[in-house]
């Protein structure tokens, strides 16, 4: 399996049994970043705002992906969703591998939704704040969960995202095991655990 961090929230994942990107972005919608040309099999959004639905951008390749996705409602702020709406998490299972997706969400796990996500090998989670769980937030939610590997989404760092939001060292201040990659993908079979902070790839 091979991940590939897109910039913001956006994700391709490669396997032998397909591949999905997930929560691609609108041209112009964030701030210093550029969505790539993206094929994959299939394409997930966690939920219609430009920033994440823009499933048109992805060029599909009209395979099926042979791998199972999951998908737990939840919402995109603690107002059970009164503010921003819903959101959605997808979990993929492909070679033996369990990885999930938290999009935009907004508000800590509840039992039964951590439950759902079950035993985890890698976890793609919002750290920025102001439109997500905030660093606090995520980093109680990344230890509730205890994925193998933590990746953090959605946060803003040197000439990309949005103003209002926090950087990733708010977050990683309170992690352990945290590496700083010098590439925006990885295999997660080939990783050690703890918190992995990928390259954006605009090279910044």
């Amino acid at each position: 399996m091979k991940i590939t961090w897109c910039g913001h929230s956006c994700f391709l994942l490669e396997t032998a049994e397909g591949s999905v990107v997930l929560d691609p972005y609108a041209p112009g919608s964030v701030p210093g970043l550029t969505l790539p040309k993206l094929k994959a099999d299939g394409v997930f959004c966690s939920h219609g705002h430009g920033d994440h639905g823009y499933a048109q951008g992805v060029a599909l390749s009209g395979r099926k992906p042979g791998f199972s996705v999951t998908v737990i409602p939840c919402f995109h702020d603690e107002q059970g969703g009164r503010l921003r709406g819903e959101n959605k998490i997808h979990v993929i299972e492909a070679e033996g591998l369990r990885v999930a997706h938290l999009g935009d969400l907004g508000h800590p796990l509840s039992q039964q939704q951590l439950a759902a996500l079950g035993r985890l090998d890698v976890l793609l989670i919002p750290v920025g704040g102001h439109y997500t769980i905030g660093p606090e937030t995520a980093a109680e939610t990344a230890e509730a969960v205890g994925a193998r590997i933590t990746v953090p989404m959605h946060y803003r760092g040197a000439g990309f995202g949005y103003e209002v939001i926090g950087p990733v060292e708010k977050f990683t201040a309170r992690m352990s095991g945290v590496r700083f990659s010098d590439s925006n993908s990885f295999d997660p079979a080939q990783e050690q655990p703890g918190v992995l902070v990928l390259r954006c790839p605009t090279g910044k």
